[in-house]
This record gives structure tokens, C-alpha cells and sequence, in this order.
């Protein structure tokens, strides 16, 4: 299938889902994603698989690790809605990808914008640029290089975005912002992504650069930055497809470095098994319980599985709460004598509601797995509070704005900025 009139009817049907999926009502990203040809960036697909509202992974390292993708166009759409884009913005962009969320961009701002894309891969960048050619964006500027640096020859920027998980804001995007711009990252919180649109807030100190708040909050997903600006999360593969995801590092919460054999042997022994007696969905359970997993318990982690399309349904967390296109994920908390995951009461992954149930595994498994029940009962008494409801506010260390979190806030410390986290 490659006739324009069958082409379009793909990129109709993907506007139609995306639309559906994400909420918008942005004509203008719905105009980019009816006209920007997604297929061009995915040369290596067919067109019918290029226009899923996939994520769609397009590079990995030695050990196999996901390191580049072409996001999911409805996510993509959620976080350029964040970013309030209007015709003739300078824009920087950090993760270049496939150049297709560059054009996206490009579409919007139009010949009177300018669009700057930077990342970190060479052969990444040479690919994108002969993407955004051939799509007929040639004029977007796409460059090699650590994104934690910007690229100051194209400030100042009206609009910033990274797509990429970060874990800090780089002093670098913010010097090269405008007084009015808007940054929109997908901030690692301890293991959770959240997509925040940062706005400056008015510094109580005059003449000063203060801090910034969060002007929208929404539930994403995406791969980590590398270089200079790589935050404390490390990924340990445990078996072929099945990963860790250590929000502070290699060094548990009780002060041992994790030893990936150890957790590979106790997910191969007896689990032990318990009910929760709450009923949540997909959504509920990772834009929700998993934030208050992050912020609540030192020793919170994720667990991931690449299901191949062949797979007979032998898949390790074949109950796993969160299905995506060949993936499956859970979350839990672990230390050195053990790990337990949540799981549902449904093993075939239907979706909508259903019941929480806890699985340990290891020495510590019925220890960890009641602690994580402990954790669900109390998320569920508090009326299951999601990412809708939390606000994010930056503090970087140059700004003489101070922090003041109250007592159940999360206080998140970085190199360059510090965030408070919490219900407003």
C-alpha cells in the first residue's frame, strides 16, 4: 500500500486515534499529523505498521537496551499541546530521534519559526536529516551533540522540549529560553515519568531569575538521556527480554549493590502470593500507584519484559498490569534478599478494572510482597490520587528562590535543580 490516497486514509485513521486517545483539540497538531508523512521516518516499515499509534523502537546498544525510538504519536501530541506552539516560535528540541516529531513541530511554527533538534547519536542525526528532507522539512537544524548543552547559535528559544527522560533541568535550556518560554520535559520521578510544562514564576526576589511551576502535568513514557545530563535510574537485564529498573542506581535501599544473577535466581523460584482486594486499571495503577510507590518507598523499581510476536504466551509477567505493543511491565519494590511486583487476577491482559494482587519472590518475598500490599491498601484509601492532581515546582541552584515543601511533599535533589512534588 503506498498510493497517496491510501496513504491518507492511514494518516487519517491515526489522526482519528490519536485524537480519541489523547484528548486534544488542537487543530493545528491534528493538521501536522494528517500532513507530515510518518512513514518517511520509518522507511525500514511498512506504511500500514508506520501509522499505528505505536511507539516504535528504532536503535538498541550492545546488551540489547532500547536506546532510540519514534514515539507514540499520542503522547507525542499530548506533550506538543503542552507546549503551546503558535506560528513563527524558535523551538529547541533535545532527542532528535527520526526527525518526525522535529517536523511535527516544523509544521506548526511555520516558515516564520525556526526549529532546532539536537542529539547525541551521529548516526541518528544524519538519519533524520535526510528524514526531514525527504519529508520536506530541509530547513530544520538537527545537530550532534550532548543536548544538556542546547545549542546557543539558535537562542534564545520561545519553546523548549525534550523527549527524552530527564532527570534535571540543564542550566543550559534555561539560560537559553526567553522570559515567556515554555519547557516541556518528561521528568523522571523516582522511577515514574511525568510530562511537565514548566513556565517561569514571578521571583519574590527583584531583578532575579526565580523558579519555575508546572503549568500542566501529564502520564508519559520515554527512554532515558545519556551524556552529561543522565540521571541515577540504571536498567539491569535479569534474563534475555527481562529488565530491572532502579530509579537511584545500583545500590539498593539497604545499601547492597544489586546483584542481577541473585534476581534472576529468585524470579526462577516459588513466589509467594497475595491479595489486595483493590481494583484499578492500567492507568490507575502507573500514573497513580506508581508515584506513590516512588514517593513513598526507598526500594520501588519497575520490571519490564519484550514479548516477542511469536511468543506462545510463555511470557514471565504474563499478569503484568501494563501491556504495550511486545511489552509488558509491572512495578514493585525490591532489595538484595528479594523482589515483589504487582500483578492482576487476569492473566489473559484484559483490559479495564481489574483486581491487584502481589507476587514475591526471594528470601524477603513474603516480607517485601506485604509491604507492597500495605503500599495498594493505603493508595487506595486515599482515593487512588493520580498525576492529575500533583504539581511540580523547580528550583534551580542559581535562582535565590528557596524551597519550602510541606511535610508530605517530595523533595527530589539534583545536581542542578531542585523539585518539590505534591498535591497543591
Amino acid at each position: 500500500m503506498s498510493d497517496d490516497a491510501s496513504l491518507a486514509g492511514l494518516r487519517e485513521r491515526l489522526v482519528a486515534e490519536v485524537l480519541e486517545t489523547s484528548g486534544i483539540r488542537d487543530e493545528r497538531i491534528a493538521a501536522a499529523l494528517r500532513d507530515v508523512p510518518r512513514h518517511l521516518f520509518l522507511p525500514h516499515l511498512p506504511p500500514e505498521e508506520a501509522y499505528l499509534d505505536d511507539a516504535i523502537v528504532t536503535k538498541r546498544d550492545s546488551e540489547g537496551q532500547p536506546i532510540s525510538s519514534s514515539s507514540q504519536p499520542a503522547i507525542m501530541a499530548i506533550m506538543l499541546d503542552q507546549l503551546d506552539l503558535a506560528p513563527g516560535q524558535r523551538v529547541l528540541e533535545v532527542g532528535a530521534g527520526t526527525g518526525y516529531n522535529a517536523a511535527l513541530i516544523r509544521h506548526i511554527v511555520g516558515p516564520s519559526g525556526a526549529v532546532v533538534s539536537v542529539d547525541i547519536e551521529a548516526d541518528l542525526v544524519d538519519r533524520a536529516r535526510e528524514h526531514l528532507a525527504s519529508a520536506g522539512y530541509p530547513d530544520v537544524v538537527v545537530v550532534a551533540a550532548d543536548g544538556a548543552e542546547g545549542y546557543p547559535p539558535g537562542a534564545p528559544y520561545d519553546r523548549m522540549i525534550a523527549t527524552v527522560g530527564v532527570s534535571d533541568l540543564a542550566p543550559a535550556w534555561l539560560h537559553q529560553t526567553g522570559p515567556d518560554a515554555r519547557i516541556v520535559v518528561p521528568l523522571d520521578v523516582r522511577g515514574s515519568q511525568l510530562a511537565v510544562a514548566f513556565g517561569r514564576a514571578v521571583s519574590s526576589h527583584a531583578g532575579s531569575a526565580g523558579h519555575w511551576v508546572s503549568r500542566s502535568i501529564a502520564p508519559c513514557g520515554f527512554m532515558r538521556m545519556r551524556g552529561s545530563l543522565a540521571g541515577p535510574e540504571r536498567v539491569v537485564v535479569l534474563q534475555p527480554g527481562i529488565s530491572v529498573i532502579l530509579p537511584d542506581g545500583l545500590t539498593l535501599a539497604d545499601g547492597q549493590e544489586v546483584d542481577g544473577a541473585a534476581l534472576a535466581a529468585f524470579l526462577d523460584g516459588p513466589p509467594a502470593e497475595f491479595a489486595t482486594g483493590v481494583r484499578a486499571s492500567s492507568l490507575q495503577v502507573f500514573w497513580g500507584l506508581g508515584l506513590w510507590l516512588a514517593a513513598g518507598d526507598r526500594r520501588s523499581c519497575g520490571l519490564a519484559e519484550e514479548q516477542p510476536a511469536e511468543d506462545g504466551g510463555t511470557a514471565r509477567l504474563a499478569r503484568a498490569p501494563l501491556r504495550g505493543r511486545g511489552m509488558l511491565a509491572t512495578a514493585g519494590i525490591v532489595d538484595s534478599g528479594g523482589i515483589a511486583v504487582l500483578a492482576t487476577d487476569q492473566p489473559d491482559g484484559r483490559s479495564g478494572q481489574f483486581t491487584l494482587e502481589v507476587t514475591g519472590f526471594g528470601p524477603h518475598g513474603p516480607e517485601l510482597g506485604a509491604a507492597l500490599v500495605a503500599h495498594v491498601q493505603a493508595w487506595d484509601r486515599a482515593g487512588q490520587p493520580g498525576a492529575a492532581r500533583l504539581r511540580v515546582d523547580a528550583y534551580p541552584r542559581s535562582s535565590p528562590d528557596e524551597p519550602a515543601p510541606a511535610s508530605d511533599a517530595l523533595l527530589i535533589e539534583r545536581p542542578a535543580t531542585r523539585f518539590v512534588v505534591h498535591h497543591p
